[in-house]
């Protein structure tokens, strides 16, 4: 995967060598810091970054002060999660998906998905293993695989017909004697892809028939907006072998409270929990307590969370295709891909880089996201987790320069 910048692999210390660990010299400043930063410097709209310019439902926000008024989690909570979130996740499960997780033994709380990925491949992967993943993948994905002395194999959805499509045959071609765990995410991020039942079905298939793990990153799985989300611990042989990950943040619009979650086998928590322990221990008291009530919200909040953001998805993707991208309409998550190419551009980062001079929005260039740049070499990636007027008025500015 391309850096974007290398700021630790040329810093050595008094004794010469490198400060940085090798395994980590090929990552930089994330493309989102970048970003982010040059959004604040120039006062661009900031379509770049995957967070809600709005919070979550006022009762979530409550819940959490009075958790810390009422002091709950203001000190240590358990190492696993508090007890009423452990519960709400299993329920959870359980209410969308029909499985039954016990809140004690297959459950864990963690520092958002991020460090439940971390932690899962710190714990189940050795060096020389080898973990596949979708590619164009999210960044920490690559820098989790090589902190864990793994060796990453992307399989790549390829655009196509509008929308980003995975070869099966690729993947099953990618699974050699090393590969130890797949590393899978729907709906993903950045394609917006949601894999389809007998996509699932096939992944299932070969992870039994290979003696596979997979982690499966599920973060926007109440973001579908064409299919359906099914995770893939409820395929026949994938319980034992599956853990599945999600997060507060994308579904409640609480993306700086960072609470996450796994559930699994007792086997597989048990081995991911030695990982978490040395990690942060235990994160958020205070905001578990909240999101265990967020988790019992009514089914229309969740319905009409995905019905607000599908109106969002389409004024941006209808603005983007009016500009002149090329357009491939998500079926899930917060993001839209698009083709460069027919605006006569030839390169991502340059044209992120100049586009908050050009007309005032900020995007992210997809190469970043895979680990040959070419591939994805005029592919960009716009967030849509903002509000309509926001959406509306970049897209205006995206149409007058680019015509």
């Amino acid at each position: 995967m391309a850096a974007m910048t290398s700021t630790g692999s040329s810093t050595r210390g008094a004794t010469g060598r490198p400060l940085l660990n090798r395994r980590l010299a090929e990552f930089g400043t994330t493309i989102f810091a970048e970003m982010s930063a040059l959004a604040a410097r120039t006062g661009a709209i900031n379509l770049g970054q995957g967070f809600p310019d709005t919070d979550g439902p006022d009762e979530v926000r409550e819940a959490a002060v009075r958790a810390l008024r009422d002091g709950r989690g203001n000190q240590y909570p358990p190492g696993p999660g508090v007890a009423e979130l452990r519960t709400a996740v299993a329920e959870h499960q359980q209410r969308w998906y029909g499985l039954t997780s016990d809140p004690d033994t297959e459950v864990l709380v963690t520092a958002g998905a991020t460090e439940a990925i971390a932690a899962a491949l710190l714990a189940l992967v050795e060096p020389g293993d080898e973990v596949i993943a979708l590619e164009p993948y999210y960044d920490s994905y690559a820098a989790c695989i090589a902190m864990a002395g793994g060796t990453r194999v992307p399989v790549t959805l390829r655009p196509r017909d509008g929308g980003f499509h995975l070869d099966l045959d690729e993947l099953r071609d990618a699974i050699t004697d090393r590969t130890r765990l797949i590393l899978l995410n729907t709906p993903h991020n950045p394609t917006g892809k949601v894999l389809t039942r007998d996509e699932l079905a096939t992944v299932a298939a070969l992870a039994v028939e290979r003696d596979l793990l997979v982690v499966t990153d599920e973060v926007y799985e109440h973001l579908v907006f064409d299919g359906e989300h099914i995770p893939l611990a409820s395929f026949p042989g994938m319980r034992e072998r599956t853990v599945s990950i999600s997060s507060a943040g994308k579904t409640f619009s609480f993306t700086g409270w960072k609470v996450g979650w796994l559930t699994a086998s007792p086997e597989l928590v048990a081995a991911v929990r030695s990982a978490k322990q040395f990690l942060t221990y235990v994160s958020a008291g205070p905001f578990q307590y909240a999101v265990a009530e967020a988790l019992r919200l009514p089914d229309s909040f969740f319905t009409e969370l995905r019905d607000e953001l599908r109106a969002k998805r389409d004024i941006l993707a209808d603005g983007l295709s009016a500009a002149g991208f090329e357009v491939f309409r998500p079926q899930g998550t917060y993001f839209i891909t698009t083709d460069i190419a027919p605006l006569g551009e030839k390169d991502a980062l340059t044209f992120c880089r100049s586009l908050p001079e050009r007309c005032g929005v900020v995007a992210v260039p997809s190469s970043v996201f895979y680990d040959d740049p070419e591939v994805g070499r005029t592919q960009v990636r716009f967030a849509f987790c903002k509000k309509h007027d926001v959406l509306t008025e970049a897209a205006e500015r995206l149409r007058r320069p680019l015509r």
